[in-house]
């Protein structure tokens, strides 16, 4: 999760909302990122999407069975919905997103039966440093 700051703090760098994400399998950081929608003129350029990118083209496979993905922010359906899809084994985030939160706050897409995929969910670790981290950025835009 530390090194998951550290990419959040990149994103708000560059103006982007403070996330960021690694993908590890057998304890080695297989992908990472960090929100660029903005700066990528791309809306699915968030965070752990860009850490499923990274992971999967060196792998040459979009399933990335046997990883944990590292989020600062709960992820939001979209991506929630990818990490399904790429059948990601768990995900262990910081902050929960009590506005579109996919993985228990909002919805549930991560356990849900009505999908062919689960995965194991962890929430809140360094969720306090996490959260402060999107606390502080968006009350410098107010």
């Amino acid at each position: 999760m530390r090194e998951a700051l550290v990419l959040a703090r990149m994103a708000e760098a560059a103006g982007e909302v403070p996330v960021g994400a690694v993908l590890v399998k057998d304890g080695v950081i297989v992908g990472s990122g960090w929100n660029q929608p903005i700066g990528a003129h791309d809306p699915t350029a968030h965070a752990e999407v860009m850490a499923l990118r990274a992971a999967a083209k060196p792998a040459g496979n979009y399933r990335l069975t046997d990883t944990t993905l590292y989020a600062t922010l709960e992820p939001c359906a979209m991506c929630t919905g990818a990490l399904v899809h790429a059948r990601v084994a768990r995900l262990v985030y910081g902050a929960a997103d009590p506005k579109a939160g996919a993985a228990g706050s909002v919805f549930n897409l991560a356990q849900t039966d009505k999908l062919n995929h689960r995965l194991e969910v962890e929430g809140g670790v360094l969720a306090e440093e996490c959260g402060a981290l999107l606390k502080d950025f968006f009350g410098r835009r107010r």
